[in-house]
């Protein structure tokens, strides 16, 4: 029996691991980097141990210190979650070499996994569907391709190829990203599906010979290659589901698979389908199989690895629908790059429940009001996973709490993934992994642009309102108020876009709005520091806000918005040399391709960022010639550094 287990992750997976570990009475271990020291996850466990600094290879990657950790704690059984080590066979080999429990699968049948290249010739034997594949650019005749690294997933160096000219650049930055990310460069290619379905299936395996596929998942809409949406069960043409079940097991079979796995497969429109990889872990979207099963993933896996079998035979059958958004910390101004910062507030409404089953909406979180986003990590925050008796139930009820979401001081992706629900092919079924870029409209703001001076009216009412309500004299008098009416009060603040909005209004003595630089019929029912409600062509319309510092944040009826309130009277401020290209977020600079002096083309890639385990390429704005090139390769920047100054024929003439 685990009577103590150590997590050898961070964040939502430590939480989930955790939860269900108190529920079965076993204690846990954290075990944490510097930047990690007050996450929610090491406030949770039982013990925690320090593992100093903060890049993954100095601390989640290290054997070594997570194995110390057990011994000093006594932890009797591993479990190391999703990403990190998960899937590294040495790892698994370290830790049962060292006399503890293993909660995942054989080391063996992670390295036969873990080289994707040979696990699909291993498969293939095996009468596993596969793509045709090739490891030698050079033998390539048919596009478009996609690139992808052998070593890992999450989309980390995967790349579509069309053109064969952009293949070799293609193949070279697949291979930098995948060795940042897994430390093994290896690639290859594979034919690429056009309008194909990400399906995957969760199998499980015991001790005793005993191997079950739980039920399938959709997984096809993607960003960069890494899922935001997932659903189980997958809406399938007939037949399909049990052939993909059957396969599915048979791969698990072939390698004498052991504990919760995921067969992944592309679902062509014919209603064919090819194996794209095994994960040898546990799977971020596991909460829509447990929401659809009942069954709790960590404590089969738990159970497994003492040895004892399978508590189901057969596949279960679904009993409703479960839909699975990932939230992630973005930038929609920015072509949602990663973003970073404090989150001052994190609430979702109508949570059922956390880290377990759960009818209704479940969040599993990494953080919470006050954590701090960094670089050194994945983007995503939280899943928030809702269950229904049907599909369309599921998408509603998602979309709503996700919408009504108060997410204050990092800016994210919920708008996207609300758009996404709500869109008419998404409600039809009709996905696949072109989903997004077939669907541009899905990526607008859910706050339409003509609200905005609305938002921003309530906002600065509030901030009135707070004045006031901290005046030492005259407090009942309103913000402004003159016995003789002149200039109207006026507020000016930065947008979510950067532009800036400039609010004028004015209050009589009763309190009410008398003046206002809004287009609309607008009242003023009430103004408290937190909660403005209007009055809008007769319809009435409810603001709350939550200030911090010079960041205003108002959440209404129809969408969000982040204002920065502006300086009545500025500083001067440095300027700026013409064509300097900043920094979007902190990171490192993972590669220089041009020097001073030299003549670049629109468009030509200047340097790599690197940050969040991805990489950025910083393009030439335009023709011209490298100025300056201030950081050098390997070289640490925060948000709006120069990166690169590049000029034009134009500005060395001035």
């Amino acid at each position: 029996m685990i009577t103590r287990l150590l997590v050898a992750n961070r964040g939502e997976i430590a939480r989930r691991v955790i939860a269900t570990c108190r529920a079965l009475g076993v204690a846990t271990v954290a075990v944490h980097s510097d930047a990690d020291a007050d996450a929610p996850f090491v406030a949770e466990a039982d013990l925690a141990v320090r593992l100093p600094g903060n890049a993954p290879a100095e601390t989640y990657l290290r054997i070594d210190l997570i194995l110390d950790a057990a011994r000093r704690t006594g932890a009797d059984a591993v479990h190391p979650g999703y990403g990190f080590l998960a899937e590294n066979a040495e790892f698994a080999a370290a830790v049962t070499d060292a006399g503890l429990t293993w909660v995942g699968p054989p080391a063996k049948a992670i390295a036969a996994m873990g080289d994707k290249v040979a696990a699909k010739a291993l498969l293939a034997d095996a009468g596993v569907p596969m793509l045709p594949t090739w490891t030698e650019p050079d033998e390539i005749t048919d596009f478009p391709v996609l690139v992808k690294a052998s070593a890992g997933g999450g989309g980390r160096g995967m790349r579509i190829v069309a053109d064969p000219a952009a293949l070799a650049e293609a193949v070279a930055s697949a291979r930098r990203e995948a060795a940042a990310a897994f430390g093994d460069g290896t690639v290859f290619v594979e034919r690429y599906v056009e309008r194909g379905r990400h399906v995957e299936v969760q199998v499980f395996g015991d001790t005793h010979g005993a191997v079950v596929a739980l039920g399938e998942r959709d997984c096809s809409i993607q960003r960069r290659h890494q899922k935001i949406v997932e659903e189980a069960p997958a809406v399938l043409p007939d037949g399909v589901r049990q052939r993909l079940h059957e396969a599915a097991v048979a791969a698990a079979r072939a390698v004498g698979y052991v504990g919760a796995g995921t067969v992944e497969f592309l679902l062509a429109p014919d209603g064919r389908f090819f194996f794209l990889e095994m994960n040898t872990r546990l799977q971020v979207e596991h909460p829509v199989t447990e929401a659809v099963t009942g069954l709790d993933l960590v404590r089969l896996q738990l159970l497994v690895a003492e040895g004892q079998p399978l508590p189901l035979a057969a596949t279960p059958q679904p009993d409703g629908h479960a839909i699975e958004v990932r939230l992630c910390a973005e930038d929609p101004a920015h072509d949602h790059r990663p973003a970073t910062g404090v989150l001052h507030r994190f609430a979702v409404p109508q949570v059922a429940g956390e880290f377990a089953p759960t009818r209704g909406l479940r969040l599993d979180s990494g953080v919470a009001d006050g954590s701090t986003v960094g670089v050194h990590y994945d983007s995503m925050l939280a899943k928030l996973v809702a269950w229904a008796p049907t599909r369309a139930e599921a998408t509603r009820l998602l979309a709503g709490a996700l919408a009504r979401a108060e997410l204050h001081g990092v800016t994210t992706n919920r708008d996207l993934l609300v758009r996404v629900l709500r869109s008419p092919a998404f409600a039809a079924a009709e996905v696949d992994t072109g989903f997004l870029d077939r669907h541009p409209d899905v990526f607008a703001p859910l706050l339409p642009a003509d609200e905005l001076p609305l938002a921003a009216l309530a906002a600065a009412l509030a901030s009135a309102a707070a004045r006031r309500a901290a005046a030492p004299v005259l407090a009942g008098l309103p913000s402004g108020w003159r016995n003789v009416p002149s200039f109207p009060q006026f507020t000016r603040y930065a947008g979510p876009d950067g532009d800036e909005i400039e609010v004028r209004y004015r209050l009589d003595r009763t309190g009410a709005l008398a003046d206002h630089s809004v287009s609309s019929a607008v009242t003023l029912v009430q103004a408290a520091p937190d909660r403005v409600v209007l009055d809008v062509d007769g319809v009435r319309r409810a603001y709350a806000v939550h200030r911090v510092g010079s960041q205003v944040f108002v959440d209404g009826p129809d969408g969000a918005a982040s204002l920065t309130e502006l300086p009545r009277f500025p500083l001067p401020t440095a300027e700026l040399a013409a064509g300097s290209l900043l920094a979007p977020l902190p990171g490192a600079v993972a590669r220089v391709h041009v020097e001073v002096g030299q003549r670049v083309a629109a468009g030509d890639l200047l340097l790599t960022l690197e940050a969040m385990k991805l990489e950025h390429p910083v393009l030439a704005p335009a023709d011209g010639v490298v100025a300056e090139l201030p950081v050098p390769a390997g070289g640490q920047v925060d948000t709006g550094a120069v990166l690169a100054v590049v000029t034009t024929p134009e500005e060395t003439a001035s």
